[in-house]
Parts: structure tokens; sequence; C-alpha cells
């Protein structure tokens, strides 16, 4: 395809990922009331019930400025509208690429967008488990005979850098996994570097959680853990896999494939049998050639 042709192509496929992200964001809109309840579930608001649950560690929830409402639902609406239709654009990445790879690259993308949404989902309710005691945590810095009022808006930023953090940390394993199977690295390598990763996901973790308690950082760290160590596991077995077709597949690019060397014994002359005795001729060689007769030789 031409320059102009791939431009229309994806101009094609944007726009339909726009439409499918508006048609989403307005079904959304109009049960955003739901939606805010349930994102504000995580919350311990302020009310004469529950008060002396949260030993005073309660927020007032409450929108500050006359536009504040109808930007918080437009967030709330947007964001619904951007999950919900997940599917639909990523599909359309999927067959703006496809034309332009090999069958052993789309079966790889395909294994990648199978389990790349249940990975990120999965990421997404670890997230909103941990959600609570993060925001109890965080209150709990308050200073006493005070009542933080807090404005939906920054709760939403908060939930939503938790929410993309922990999709993402889960989505790890499986790129450890598509590099091993594209050969940039082996799993020998991979299980080599344990402690390494081991370390390096607590420290993450660490920072990737906001609220500085410990159970928020193992629930982060405790999975990507998990999946590490599957993801190891599969990459052996795929190491192996590759060693039964091709003995050479684990070598290096600089590295030499191995050589038998060792010796073997030759068997005996074969004698065979000529078809007619060579006959020889009788005319005399010319005299032009005497001297030649060596390098004929």
């Amino acid at each position: 395809m031409a320059l102009a042709d791939h431009l229309r192509e994806l101009r094609n496929r944007v726009v339909k990922s726009v439409l499918a992200i508006l048609v989403f964001t307005i079904v959304a809109g109009i049960y955003h009331k739901q939606l805010e309840s349930f994102l504000l579930q995580p919350l311990p608001q302020c009310n004469k019930a529950n008060a002396a649950d949260y030993h005073g560690r309660c927020a007032q929830v409450s929108n500050i400025g006359l536009t504040a409402g109808f930007n918080w639902m437009l967030k709330v609406a947007l964001t619904a509208g951007v999950v919900a239709a997940v599917p639909v654009w990523l599909y359309q990445v999927w067959a703006f690429v496809a034309p332009g790879l090999h069958r052993h690259e789309k079966k790889y993308t395909v294994i990648f967008m199978v389990c790349g949404a249940p990975l990120f989902l999965a990421g997404v309710a670890c997230a909103f488990l941990v959600m609570p005691t993060t925001v109890e945590v965080l209150i709990s810095f308050t200073p006493n005979d005070t009542t933080p009022i807090l404005p939906p808006e920054d709760y939403f930023d908060i939930a939503t850098r938790m929410v993309l953090v922990f999709g993402l940390a889960f989505e790890f394993p499986l790129l450890l996994v598509m590099l091993n199977l594209v050969g940039i690295v082996t799993g020998k390598r991979l299980l080599g570097w344990w402690r390494g990763m081991v370390m390096g996901i607590t420290v993450f973790a660490a920072f990737a959680t906001p609220s500085a308690e410990p159970i928020s950082m193992l629930v982060l760290a405790a999975p990507i853990w998990a999946l590490f160590f599957i993801a190891v596991g599969v990459a052996l077995f795929n190491d192996k896999r590759k060693a039964r077709r091709d003995p050479d597949a684990g070598l290096d690019d600089e590295e030499a494939s191995h050589l038998d060397l060792s010796v073997q014994a030759v068997d005996g002359a074969e004698s065979v049998a000529a078809s007619a005795a060579p006959t020889a001729s009788s005319a005399p060689v010319p005299a032009a050639r005497h001297e030649q007769m060596d390098d004929i030789t």
C-alpha cells in the first residue's frame, strides 16, 4: 500500500475506536450515579453511623466549586468508556498492524492480547482490593480534631494511578515470556536473575503504592513474584521444546555450534570390476607432443 492508503487505513481505525469509546461513554454517563457510588465505596465517609468505626479517621467527601460535580461526572464516564471499549480499540490496533506481520509474529501477538487483558483486569482487582486500606492509612495522617475534606476528583486521580500501576505491573511477566518466545532471553538466564527480580519487584511495589504500610506493598508484590516464577517455568519449557527441534537453538549469535571430532573406523576398500580392459592406441604420438608428454601424463 502507498503511504496515503496507510494513512487512510489508520484514520478509519482511529475513527472506529473513538466512536466505540464515545458510545460507551454516553452509556456510562447515563448510569454515572451508580458508577460514582461504586467508586466511592472504599472511602471511609463520615456520618453518624460509622464515625466511631474509624475512630474519627474518616473523610468528608465534598465537591468544591460549581462545576466540580459536572467535571467529576465527565471523568467517570470517559474513563468507564475507555475501559469498556478495550476489546474494540485493541482489535482496531491489531487489524492495522496484522497485515505487516509474519505468521509466527501474528501468533505471538494474539497470545499477548488474549493473556494481557485478564492479567490487566487481575491487577485492577488487586488495586480495588487494597484501595480501602490505602485510603485509611493516608487519612490517618490527618491532625487530631480535624476532618479531611476530600474532593472526589482527588480520590479518583489516586485510584486511577493505582489501577494503571497495578494493571501494568501484572503485564511484566507476560513481557518476559514474549521476550523468551522471540529468542531474546532464555529461561535459564531468567532463573539466574530471580534474586534481583524479587528485590526489584519489592522496591517497585514500595514506591508504586501511595501508602506507607506494608500490606499494600505485599498485595502488589506477592502476585508479581508468583507470576514471575510462572513466566520462568514457561520459558524453561519453551527452551526444552526448542532444543528438541534444534540442538543449537540455545546458542548465542557468536557461539559456535558443537562439532563431532571423534575418530570413526573406516571400512575396507571395495574392489570394483572393470567392465572392459582399456585398449592402447596404435597411432604414433606426434613429434610436436613428445615434449608435452609429462604435462599430458
